[in-house]
């Protein structure tokens, strides 16, 4: 005799009340209190809301608690968001490009003076230039640079860098590289004798390199300062505290970032 729903049409049954994630500067009143303020943050499973004088109150996260633009709604804690994938640096401090494979070599060369020289550039720039299919070819000294720069027949898409070690005005090796004047051909370098003291005496355990006096071999005066015997063994020494580019002194760095891109960007 009652039908089938006895509160049907009863507008007292309750209505279903709305989740909203609490997010950083929503703006809700508590129902209760009439306390209205801007999500902060929350505190042992309860939210605290901000008022716009700077008071602050908690308030548990309770079932249509809270009125958002005059309508009862039940607040809940944010799902915690994944965060975002790391940008990995590589040494040289470019961002790495995941999933790109060295390209084959190309025809443009860096040249530097000797085998530490290219040990070193490895170290810092050797990602970048497997990206670029740049080659780094270590020379026997730079005295017979000019024949060398003619024999390799630079051209628009056959270009040549040259790392040179002690380039400053007035010395050997600028007199050197003056010679050089083909437009597919650049010439830099630092002002350091050799690339050990390019390397920031601080990573290797010194204050500063001890100065060498002039006609002594450089590299052995260094040893016998410092109580190595060997220049491999000091060799090892600093390659071993070299992890980027913030190793080396910024001359190096500078040199080095001009020859990857005079040598990457070829001429039509």
């Amino acid at each position: 005799m009652y039908g089938e729903d006895v509160l049907s049409g009863d507008r007292r049954r309750r209505k279903t009340v709305p989740e909203v994630d609490a997010e950083p500067d929503l703006v809700v009143e508590d129902a209760d209190s009439g306390f209205c303020g801007a999500v902060i943050g929350f505190e042992l499973g309860a939210v605290v809301l901000e008022d716009r004088h700077g008071k602050r109150r908690n308030f548990p996260l309770t079932p249509a608690a809270f009125l958002l633009d005059g309508r009862a709604v039940t607040l809940r804690r944010p799902a915690a968001q994944a965060a975002p994938p790391q940008r990995r640096v590589t040494a040289s401090g470019s961002v790495a490009v995941a999933g790109v494979r060295a390209q084959v070599a190309k025809a443009s060369r860096i040249w530097v003076e000797g085998i530490h020289d290219a040990a070193l550039v490895e170290r810092i720039w050797g990602d970048d230039l497997r990206i670029e299919g740049v080659v780094v070819e270590p020379l026997d000294g730079i005295d017979d640079l000019a024949a060398a720069v003619a024999g390799f027949r630079p051209g628009p898409a056959r270009k040549l860098g040259v790392l040179v070690d002690h380039l400053v005005a007035g010395s050997k090796e600028s007199r050197i590289v003056a010679a050089v004047t083909d437009p597919y051909v650049m010439v830099t370098g630092h002002p350091y004798v050799d690339v050990w003291q390019a390397v920031k005496p601080e990573r290797v355990g010194l204050s500063k390199w001890p100065v060498i006096p002039p006609g002594r071999p450089w590299k052995e005066g260094v040893c016998a300062a410092v109580g190595v015997r060997e220049p491999a063994d000091m060799w090892r020494r600093i390659l071993g505290s070299v992890n980027s580019y913030r190793d080396v002194e910024t001359p190096l760095v500078n040199a080095m970032e001009r020859l990857i891109d005079f040598v990457t960007v070829l001429d039509d």
